[in-house]
């Protein structure tokens, strides 16, 4: 039977003003701005401005501080915000052979064309925690290094180096090739081509898309990667306006890319030689970007005549359950009134328990009296 509930709204009411309590904190001390969240919290906000699909570093800060630092939660109100967005044009493909590099580093080649860049990385910290920071609030600088110097304009790819040996695999852009489905526009439709799933796996959960990268390694999904190339770097971001019919820069982007190497048994039509997956993401977004290319090279097997036996080779699967909007949502919506549900399911086992009090010696299943 249906209950209905009174004094809802003043309940509601009363809920936003003890969150807003809750997000504050303690009013003894200084409210954390925005400015702040963006300087400091770089990692979050790269995080909920690729998964929120909107790149614009202040406002990733604002959720995350609305959000009360549930990232999740934040890449929701970004999420919709970009939903009020007008569409005012559309950019050339990123350029990121011409990338600035902050950071550059490849587990295949030793000595590569324009050198190995750490650049910024908790790759070789001892994960030990610094009471420094507690203490005095600043973590002591390291010495100064000898400056580096410039970069080149432009980065050849380590995949140049294995292409010139014809031992990994080219994909040139064929004549007539369609524009990408805009997956922000139409829904998501099966079989995905790669283009659609690549948006799909961007705007995707990193701890989704870090276990699937995980069960590849593990092996459900036959791979033995290598981190061909990973860059960290500013990119241009071009159009070409129809009054000027020429390219022209409006603003960077920081962006993390990177490039997977994996092996191929080669098939009637190809031979052995090594296959590529993609991941790239806004801002530094390392951990992203490698999950996202294992599982871009699992979600291929099909295309590449390979046994579909694992779920990061499954593309329903892996691109129907990575959105953390969606996800949440789901498992969020339990939280609503479902009054009516329960009690029919509760009517349900108390007829079914009252039948088999009455005859013992028959077993009762849910599907008997359904």
């Amino acid at each position: 039977m249906y209950v209905a509930v009174k004094g809802g709204e003043t309940a509601i009411l009363n809920s936003y003003r003890l969150l807003a309590e809750q997000r504050r904190g303690d009013t003894a001390q200084p409210e954390l701005s925005v400015a702040q969240i963006r300087e400091q919290l770089k990692l979050a906000v790269d995080r909920v401005m690729t998964e929120g699909s909107v790149y614009d570093p202040e406002l990733a800060a604002l959720a995350i501080k609305q959000a009360a630092g549930d990232l999740v939660e934040a890449i929701f109100l970004l999420r919709a915000y970009r939903a009020t967005l007008p569409r005012l044009g559309t950019t050339r493909p990123l350029d990121t052979v011409r990338m600035q590099l902050h950071r550059r580093i490849s587990a295949t080649f030793k000595d590569l064309p324009g050198g190995q860049v750490l650049g910024p990385t908790y790759d070789y910290t001892q994960r030990l925690l610094d009471f420094t920071l507690l203490a005095q609030g600043d973590a002591p600088v390291a010495p100064a290094a000898a400056p580096l110097a410039d970069a080149p304009a432009a980065t050849p790819r380590v995949v140049d180096l294995l292409n010139q040996e014809g031992l990994i695999e080219t994909r040139p852009v064929p004549e007539g090739d369609p524009a990408p489905a805009d997956l922000t526009r139409e829904p998501l439709r099966f079989p995905a081509n790669r283009a659609t799933r690549l948006q799909n796996l961007a705007r995707g959960d990193e701890g989704f898309l870090l276990a699937m990268a995980y069960s590849t390694q593990r092996g459900y999904a036959h791979s033995h990667p290598f981190v061909g190339e990973l860059r960290l770097g500013t990119v241009a971001v071009e159009i070409v306006p129809e009054e000027l019919g020429f390219a022209i820069s409006i603003g960077e982007l920081e962006i993390t890319e990177c490039e997977m190497v994996n092996q191929f048994a080669g098939s009637k039509h190809q031979p052995p030689q090594f296959t590529r997956g993609y991941g790239l993401a806004f801002g530094h977004s390392e951990r992203k970007a490698m999950a996202m290319g294992l599982v871009d090279r699992a979600l291929r097997a099909d295309e590449l005549g390979e046994p579909v036996e694992s779920p990061a080779q499954m593309q329903e699967f892996v691109l129907s359950h990575s959105d953390s909007l969606e996800a949440s949502g789901f498992v969020q919506h339990l939280k609503l009134p479902h009054y009516v549900d329960f009690q029919s399911e509760l009517e349900l086992v108390r007829r079914m328990r009252a039948a088999a009090a009455a005859n013992p010696s028959e077993e009762t299943t849910l599907g008997d009296d359904a």
